[in-house]
């Protein structure tokens, strides 16, 4: 394997890296590449692809809270490395090094006027989402963008992380939502990814695709009351997904789970499928909002 091809294989572990664990990835594929400014050069598109779609989350310098860094909030390309990112939020710019992994850093922070049309009702689809986020995701991290594709367009990202590596799992909920009042529709997905690695290696990785009208009453509403509305119809959706997901690990532990396996395996003795759904390996993949802090 020559070094280009190494390099392939490092992006593409990299960009498959569980929940939580793309350090320790990173610090895989060093025996692979065993040239650390190859590697940083090399890995770094990868990094990016990463970031952005996993919705990193950074402290903003100045603030007391987290900002998600995504396609939706990148505002412009600066130096090696980095990019500048938005908060919304706290009307702030940040500069972000994709390379920090350890600890992500946002730095050189710097106003940023929103449109001033458009803020009113972005503020208002914030503050219910920051309601909906203490309700669900104890440690969730929420950003609301003024869409910069067209007028009357917002875009909602949540994500909520939970890393538990003495139980050996890791998880990460995200979601997107599109509210487009041209069109009075929201469309949006939630995806989740699990872990589980005790005595073996379990993934999920599902998606869920979600497309509204909005009633007309909604969209005539005062932006609170909108904002409110269309939280509560996003809040309904992921509800019935949360419950899907419930209702399919059940199913699994019953008869998928028994199905893989033959009546005696090499030890000459039943399983005790009771036993095995006590790990609560089903529970922990299912349970969403509860295994993202929330209830």
């Amino acid at each position: 394997m020559n070094a280009t091809e190494r390099i392939e294989a490092a992006c593409s572990f990299l960009l498959q890296s569980p929940p939580g664990e793309i350090n320790d990835v990173l610090n895989d594929v060093r025996n692979i590449i065993s040239d650390d400014d190859s590697l940083h050069e090399g890995v770094l598109p990868a990094l990016k692809e990463y970031n952005l779609s996993q919705f990193m989350t950074v402290d903003v310098p100045g603030t007391d809270h987290q900002s998600i860094v995504s396609e939706a909030a990148r505002v412009a390309a600066t130096q090696e490395g980095q990019e500048r990112f938005i908060d919304p939020r706290s009307k702030t710019s940040f500069l972000f090094d994709h390379l920090s992994l350890v600890r992500p850093e946002a730095s050189d922070s710097q106003p940023e006027e929103p449109d001033a049309d458009s803020e009113p009702f972005r503020s208002a689809l914030e503050k219910a989402t920051l309601t909906y986020l203490a309700a669900h995701f104890h440690d969730g991290v929420t950003s609301v963008f003024s869409s910069k594709e067209a007028a009357n367009q917002f875009v909602i990202q949540v994500v909520a992380n939970k890393y538990n590596p003495t139980n050996y799992w890791a998880g990460r909920w995200r979601s997107s939502y599109t509210i487009d009042l041209n069109e009075n529709t929201v469309r949006g997905q939630v995806l989740v990814n699990v872990h589980y690695y005790e005595q073996g290696n379990v993934q999920l990785s599902t998606t869920h695709t979600i497309s509204l009208s909005l009633p007309a009453a909604i969209v005539t509403s005062s932006p609170s009351s909108s904002a409110s509305k269309i939280l509560a119809l996003i809040e309904n959706e992921e509800g019935k997904y949360q419950e899907s997901l419930n209702d399919t690990y059940q199913e699994m532990g019953e008869k998928t789970f028994k199905g893989l396996r033959r009546a005696l395996p090499l030890t000459r003795q039943k399983l005790d499928w009771d036993k095995v759904l006590g790990y609560k390996l089903g529970a922990e993949l299912a349970s969403s909002k509860g295994m993202f802090g929330g209830s």
